[in-house]
């Protein structure tokens, strides 16, 4: 699955407007456009398409991370370049931090999406690569995750 169309299904499922996502990105120090934005949530066949790069997307998701849950203390103003390298499993850890989810948050909006996983899968989601119990994050596994959020009752 493409950033664009991750990008796109997590503004769905937290039910975001364009001001709100330019926002997201500001947190990070990184400001982009209305034009930009709309070309990033554009599918592949749609004219003034923009590939959603990772360091694209790991800015976005830095600043879910801070539009969520604000700056700590002593933090710089601008966040650091994210990794060029973004696997599924960092996106969930991502979601997961700036959403404030505990393991069985995490459980039941799975089971939501209709995907059973138990602790012990989950936990080895979020190992380092390279760990004997790593496991990798597929995308139907990030996808149901991402519908799964966005089907959980608001607050």
């Amino acid at each position: 699955m493409a950033n664009n169309d991750k990008l796109r299904s997590i503004k769905d499922a937290l039910s975001l407007d364009d001001a709100t996502m330019l926002q997201i990105f500001k947190e990070t120090g990184r400001e982009i456009g209305q034009s930009a934005l709309a070309a990033f949530l554009k599918t592949a066949d749609e004219d003034d398409y923009i590939p959603c790069s990772n360091p694209i997307m790991g800015f976005f998701l830095d600043g879910l991370i801070l539009h969520n849950r604000g700056r700590q203390e002593g933090s710089p103003a601008q966040a650091a370049a994210p990794l060029a390298e973004l696997n599924n499993n960092a996106i969930l850890k991502k979601l997961r931090i700036a959403l404030d989810l505990k393991e069985d948050d995490l459980v039941n909006i799975f089971k939501t999406a209709g995907i059973v996983i138990t602790k012990h899968e989950l936990s080895a989601l979020f190992r380092k690569p390279g760990n004997r119990h790593y496991k990798e994050c597929t995308d139907q596994l990030l996808n149901g995750f991402i519908q799964g959020v966005g089907l959980r009752p608001k607050d």
